[in-house]
């Protein structure tokens, strides 16, 4: 008997022993050989497996690797692949060497190519104004590292409301996702993100959900949901989910699309021009030849590189991305005018009319204030253009700048970081992010107090609105496209519960102090109202549903439910919120892994390898902190 256990203990052990010690972190700087300064950028990744990472602007890196893996590779334009064999070390710097016979290979001036022979001088002297192929100033790190010029506008979290005092709550959807993948490239880095950098929502929304398609003529289904909140459960949360109509690629109407890319000096790097014509290749073996397409940048001046062309000229489209170079200041103001004068020019009515901005959002409009570029999208818009903007680079990254265009210009803004994300949204979410089927969508939402002691809408902080702008026809709002989803969580404080978030006001002097009363017994925790225009209409369109109080607990919530409060726990952990409660790095993990449902592109395992990594640099933060 005892023969036949050994063998079975010893293949349970090593199976423990197998699946508890599959992966580690590797960490360290990437430098150049020959200044010793950090390199940002540069692609880290291993043999036979899809995963990399890029350094960021201190040439720092962060990757999980499988320990099966025996090599890293560390590549960059301009300087020699190098390998490095991993063994047992788990800090790995690395110094990389000038390729110098690919940087002598090809030059710009201005916008035109010039092989490197028919310019005079050493490439050490090369003179500011030549660049590279993508690649900035010869004499310039891309990203001085005592340099970060990213602005996130300043986010002020919503706090828990009294529902007689404020019994409404009203907001403009959502659907960017821009944030989600920003903070993703940090961590992919090796550091978090920046507080303000973390728009909650954004990150919610950057997962698809399985909500059930609307009935009858109605673009958007609203779906509802309540269970105990996961970080508090005397709590509870609950979802709001918008489906948007899928209509399948062939049935959607003709697209005029205009091109607009910022080719100034800021955008030189591989993870910026170079990334930016590669996404634009992909987009363009998307459409058909009913759709068209032209071409405009912008960097000291704006010009049409491309006339508006037939969708499956494909060729030319693409030879026309393939001849772009980055050099120059940057003044957007005159690219911008330029792009929606062609697009008007090429208009399709009843189509999907859309400039297609692609910038790191350091440029300046006119005399360069922030409020002459939100005036100048707000004008635009009215033309019945929609805006579509995407995001690259890092180190100078204008994120609020970008956020700003996509909600004044009736569009949308994603961050692109590298060419899988590039995928998701111009293949993948190809209807939604390019075909508007429901414009100004708000939502308010009215508790009920005899259910609802307080409350609080997770995120959005950007998209609130008065509660009158909710029926003003005159005020601007978000936009769904095609197949898209939207989904907004509200933590409730239920009557009866004490906490020490709903507080306590002291018995006026000189009024009678009189208890709010309720006119209705009903079961009622709230009423959910939806307004939205179609695509080219004036007037908005109502949709209500009332929500009755039918909570469960969080373990028997669906994955939609408990998959989208893993993320709002994790937005919550990196923003070091004041709600955050019981959250934990361990319990986002955990719920993620237990809720992934049908995961057909792996965005949400994803989601959990970003969850374990931030885990770690957490505790090393609290870590070095505590010393």
């Amino acid at each position: 008997m005892k023969t036949l256990l050994l063998p079975l203990v010893l293949l349970i052990f090593m199976g423990f022993q197998e699946s508890h010690a599959s992966v580690k972190v590797i960490t360290g700087t990437v430098t150049d050989k020959t200044s010793g300064q950090p390199i940002p950028g540069v692609i880290v990744s291993t043999s036979g497996s899809k995963k990399y990472v890029t350094t960021n602007k201190d040439g720092k890196y962060n990757i999980t690797v499988e320990d099966s893996s025996q090599q890293l590779h560390f590549s960059y334009i301009g300087y020699k692949t190098l390998t490095i064999k991993i063994k047992k070390s788990t800090v790995i710097n690395v110094s990389l060497e000038q390729d110098i016979q690919t940087l002598n290979e090809v030059v710009t001036v201005g916008y035109g190519i010039q092989k490197k022979m028919a310019i005079t001088g050493a490439l050490a002297s090369a003179t500011q104004g030549i660049r590279i192929r993508g690649v900035g100033n010869l004499n310039k790190s891309y990203y001085p590292a005592d340099q970060n010029t990213e602005s996130y506008a300043s986010i002020k979290e919503n706090g828990f409301q009294n529902p007689f005092k404020n019994p409404l709550s009203t907001f403009s959807i959502d659907i960017d996702a821009a944030s989600y993948s920003n903070v993703r490239r940090f961590i992919n880095t090796g550091s978090l993100p920046p507080k303000d950098a973390v728009r909650v929502e954004e990150m919610i929304n950057y997962f698809d959900y399985e909500y059930a398609q609307p009935k009858g003529s109605a673009p958007v289904n609203i779906v509802t949901e309540i269970a105990d909140a996961p970080w508090n459960t005397k709590h509870k949360l609950v979802q709001i989910g918008l489906q948007g109509k899928k209509i399948p690629t062939d049935n959607l109407p003709a697209s005029n699309l205009v091109f607009l890319i910022d080719v100034s000096g800021s955008m030189s790097g591989p993870n910026r021009l170079p990334l930016l014509v590669s996404s634009f290749k992909l987009l363009t073996d998307q459409l058909r030849p009913i759709d068209k397409v032209a071409i405009v940048v912008y960097a000291g001046t704006s010009g049409l590189v491309l006339p508006s062309t037939a969708g499956n000229d494909k060729t030319k489209i693409k030879d026309a991305l393939n001849a772009l170079n980055a050099g120059g200041s940057t003044a957007g103001g005159a690219g911008i005018e330029l792009a929606y004068k062609v697009a008007g020019q090429n208009f399709i009515k009843g189509g999907n009319n859309r400039v297609i901005l692609a910038t790191d959002g350091d440029f300046n409009v006119g005399a360069s204030s922030d409020k002459d570029m939100e005036s100048l999208i707000e004008e635009k818009r009215k033309s019945g253009i929609f805006l579509t903007v995407l995001g690259y680079g890092m180190g100078n990254t204008k994120d609020s700048k970008m956020e700003t265009l996509a909600d004044k210009g009736n569009g949308n803004y994603a961050y692109i970081d590298n060419i899988n994300e590039a995928r998701k949204v111009l293949i993948n979410e190809f209807g939604g992010t390019l075909f508007t089927i429901a414009k100004d969508v708000k939502l308010q939402v009215e508790f009920n107090p005899e259910k609802v002691q307080a409350y609080r809408l997770i995120g959005y902080e950007n998209r609130l609105l008065e509660d009158r702008d909710f029926n003003d026809d005159k005020k601007d709002a978000g936009e769904m496209g095609a197949g898209h989803t939207a989904t907004a969580l509200y933590e409730v404080i239920p009557t009866g519960i004490k906490s020490s978030f709903t507080g306590a006001v002291d018995d006026l002097k000189y009024q009678e102090n009189k208890k709010p009363k309720t006119v209705s017994n009903s079961k009622e925790m709230l009423t959910v109202k939806l307004r939205y225009k179609d695509p080219d209409g004036s007037s908005s369109k109502l949709i209500k549903e009332a929500v009755t109080d039918r909570s469960a607990a969080f373990e028997s919530a669906s994955n939609n439910f408990r998959f989208a409060a893993s993320v709002a726990e994790f937005g919550m952990l990196l923003r070091q919120s004041d709600f955050k409660q019981q959250a934990s790095f361990d319990h986002v993990i955990q719920t993620a892994s237990r809720a992934m449902g049908t995961d057909r592109e792996g965005y949400r395992s994803e989601f959990i390898k970003l969850a374990k990594s931030a885990k770690l640099m957490a505790g090393d933060l609290l870590s070095s902190t505590q010393k």
